[in-house]
């Protein structure tokens, strides 16, 4: 049985609904995040990076949201229910599982990180002067970048209701994290196309299920 190795409110969410999805049997391990938020040292013991979702199917150890998306589809999706048939949209199927992360996510990890400086673990002497300097990249920088992702994302939709095309694919699913964490601290509200994107993925029997499973979801 393929093993999902959890941790609450972390991307390994999406592998869950993935395998709802797929209607999959797994089993769940656990895991909690430290008081940092940080996933816990036993992780290591799993994968050396620490980091989830981790998964163990037929010997194998897999590791990285997008790779992990792709090994269940290829391997358990005999008819292609979350991939895209048309060349078209297997091109933009392709783009969204990489984009999710290697474009979107670290600028809204970034956005976190500066967000925080002015709060602890920093030493209080030093966080007016790391709130200031948080705020001013956010202000110079990230939030300008932010914006012209969200109006990418925004527009995307409008041709599309779902992100590789017409039908929801695994690319949704990819895309649901940064997404959420786009919506929950990006603030930007005039992303009709987002939010109503948002909701139908809430709707989803599997999304529901994948929640009872892995426990209230909330991106830090």
């Amino acid at each position: 049985m393929l093993i999902v190795h959890h941790l609450n409110h972390s991307r390994s969410q999406r592998i869950l609904w993935l395998l709802e999805e797929l209607q999959l049997p797994y089993q769940i391990v656990r895991y909690q995040r430290e008081s940092t938020m940080l996933a816990p040292e036993s992780l290591k013991a799993v994968h050396p990076l620490g980091k989830s979702p981790v998964v163990e199917d037929n010997g194998h150890i897999l590791a990285e949201s997008g790779a992990i998306i792709e090994y269940l589809q290829e391997t358990y999706d005999s008819e292609s229910r979350l991939k895209p048939i048309s060349t078209q949209d297997k091109l933009r199927y392709r783009f969204w599982l990489h984009y999710a992360e290697g474009s979107l996510m670290p600028l809204l990890m970034m956005k976190l990180v500066f967000g925080r400086l002015g709060k602890a673990p920093v030493p209080w002497l030093l966080r007016p002067v790391g709130n200031a300097l948080g705020q001013g990249v956010q202000k110079a920088y990230l939030n300008k970048q932010i914006s012209t992702h969200a109006r990418y994302l925004e527009d995307s939709l409008q041709k599309n209701p779902w992100f590789a095309g017409q039908t929801f694919s695994a690319a949704d699913i990819q895309m649901s994290f940064p997404v959420i964490a786009l919506l929950s601290r990006g603030g930007f509200h005039d992303l009709p196309n987002l939010q109503r994107w948002h909701q139908q993925i809430q709707m989803r029997p599997a999304w529901q299920r994948a929640i009872e499973q892995g426990g209230p979801f909330a991106i830090p």
